[in-house]
């Protein structure tokens, strides 16, 4: 007798999952910017926040754009963007972007990041992405010892951004990278 296992995968976001995904992200970025961005700089509109999702959902962009969501039974608990990488140092056709991997911090340590993680790569790697980048925050020790885990590495890259304008607001990120050649979608 085989004992039982939890119900939890990836699939492919669908524009019904805009709501969880928006609620998702905008309590996570509280953890996440804690100290980092004032609270009141941050967006709270979940409404808007999932109009935005299901519109972004609805009509990609890019074909190569697209939103992994991990669930635990039917409940969305982490997600992913991937697309082409925008950076100018970047070839949009050989290296892809996750953009965010973001899990909820109620679920870490379950395997949900690592679905997600695996889950991305082999979706660039069908892309016919070779190699794909995330940009993480100077500070996220945590997030880059987890991607580290997982075969990528700093590229030497590395950016300052100014979230509102005025110079206030900035927060620094690392590039990662790791190649696909080696993923089998």
């Amino acid at each position: 007798m085989s004992s039982p296992t939890a119900d939890v995968s990836v699939r492919v976001a669908w524009a019904d999952d805009a709501p969880a995904i928006a609620e998702l992200q905008l309590r996570t970025w509280r953890t996440t910017y804690a100290g980092l961005v004032p609270a009141d700089a941050l967006p709270d509109d979940a409404e808007a926040a999932a109009a935005a999702w299901r519109a972004a959902l609805d009509r990609p962009g890019d074909a190569r754009n697209r939103v992994l969501v991990a669930l635990e039974r039917n409940r969305v608990v982490g997600f992913a963007i991937c697309s082409p990488a925008a950076d100018p140092d970047c070839d949009p056709i050989a290296d892809g972007e996750l953009a965010e991997l973001t899990v909820d911090p109620d679920e870490r340590g379950r395997g949900h990041g690592s679905r997600l993680l695996q889950a991305a790569a082999e979706t660039m790697a069908a892309d016919r992405f070779a190699r794909a980048v995330q940009w993480v925050l100077a500070t996220d020790d945590a997030l880059r010892a987890f991607l580290a885990g997982a075969g990528w590495a700093a590229d030497g890259a590395h950016r300052e951004l100014d979230l509102d304008g005025s110079g206030s607001t900035l927060v620094k990120q690392i590039r990662m990278h790791t190649s696909l050649t080696e993923v089998t979608p």
